[in-house]
């Protein structure tokens, strides 16, 4: 169970620090907001019921703190840095409440997203809806898991909806950020059905691949959160353009690199079982290039072999081996690699033409590639930010 100070007071975000002093670690201020927005939550919680506050709240917000790097959060604080520089302490705060909002929806996001993909796992741990059935044992129905873990989701969204409507924001900010926090909501709805949708379909289009990238990830993780920043710097049109322009592209690069993950990523990274896209048959795009590249080639063996395997639950480790085979005889994962590699140049182009604050503008480029999992500021690589932890998946 979590203690601390009570929402509401100077607690609840700062402890008066400045805006240099959470700059030298982003992901710690959001955490410490966290934990005073969720302190009251679960006294609030506590109060209606000690089942649901035990089982359904307090999973809520312990799986809310262990969330991995913050990425939506640093892009929002980056962006209103980038724009307002010093950033007054008012804009401070809701900036950093915001950040907790944001990290809210992603639990119920991925909460939400482990049920509809039947994923057992979540950051190397059991998933909600497999922790909560298995908290029951024989007592607890078969789907009950399932059927409380949407509701956690569902609590999660609420308590983020509740963190953002009690933001204190002057009339003008106020209506730029609740606009784009109601877009943001209907995006990801968006996104995550299109993904289900691809599925049902056995959808192999690169546009349609492309769409859902950019509704399910490139608008809710990048976009979105950089257009808040800007807008509680109170940034001109012109700035929100380049910054937007710049998410989109970096956005769709980070689900790009998630695609990847899926195919060929390592558990111990991912926190997710290998192959897991190939198996629930997702839509990707590497999917759809690696399906047109078979098709120009006339390679039917190819072709067979993705028909054979790809959508089935049951595929043991040699066919998931043979597909990602496929992936790269085909020269899909080269031609994947590429495109992230254009769209991270794009999105620094694009930043490029915003007058933005030099040392906040350079986290952003280097957040940029961090997401999409190429090496940042004269390092030899980068740890990709799998999607698998911090992202709509």
């Amino acid at each position: 169970m979590l203690s601390g100070p009570a929402e509401g007071t100077r607690q609840d975000t700062l402890d008066g620090a400045s805006a240099c002093d959470i700059d030298a670690d982003v992901s710690a201020a959001v955490h410490r907001t966290l934990e005073a927005v969720l302190h009251g939550r679960l006294e609030e919680a506590r109060a209606i019921d000690p089942a649901f506050a035990g089982d359904i709240a307090d999973r809520v917000a312990r799986f809310t703190l262990r969330g991995g790097k913050r990425i939506r959060s640093q892009f929002l604080w980056w962006a209103l840095r980038a724009c307002a520089g010093g950033a007054a302490p008012a804009h401070v705060d809701a900036a950093l409440r915001l950040a907790a909002g944001l990290e809210l929806i992603q639990t119920c996001a991925l909460v939400h997203d482990d049920v509809m993909d039947g994923s057992p796992l979540r950051r190397g741990r059991d998933a909600v809806h497999v922790d909560l059935q298995n908290q029951y044992g024989s007592y607890g129905k078969q789907g009950f898991g399932k059927a409380a873990a949407i509701l956690a989701g569902d609590l999660a969204l609420s308590w983020a909806d509740d963190v953002v409507a009690a933001t204190v924001l002057d009339t003008g900010r106020a209506h730029r950020v609740r606009g784009l926090w109601r877009a943001m909501r209907a995006e990801m709805v968006a996104g995550q059905y299109l993904d289900l949708q691809g599925q049902a379909t056995g959808s192999r289009s690169m546009t349609g691949a492309v769409r859902t990238a950019v509704l399910k990830t490139a608008l809710y993780s990048v976009e979105r959160p950089l257009a808040l920043g800007a807008a509680l710097a109170g940034a001109d049109d012109a700035t929100t353009g380049a910054l937007c322009s710049a998410g989109r592209c970096a956005g769709i690069a980070f689900q790009l690199r998630d695609d990847l993950y899926g195919a060929f990523g390592d558990p111990g990274e991912t926190g997710k079982p290998s192959g897991d896209d190939i198996r629930d048959g997702k839509g990707t795009y590497l999917l759809a290039v690696a399906t047109a590249r078979a098709e120009a080639a006339a390679d039917h063996d190819v072709l067979a072999l993705l028909d054979r395997c790809v959508g089935r639950a049951d595929l043991t480790d040699d066919d998931v081996r043979g597909v990602r085979e496929a992936f790269v005889t085909t020269g899909a994962r080269g031609i994947v690699e590429d495109k992230i590699r254009r769209l991270v140049g794009q999105a620094h182009r694009h930043l490029a033409a915003g007058a933005l604050v030099p040392h906040a503008d350079r986290r952003l480029h280097d957040l940029f590639r961090r997401v999409a999992g190429l090496p940042v500021s004269g390092t030899a690589a980068a740890p990709h930010l799998p999607l698998t932890e911090s992202g709509s998946r």
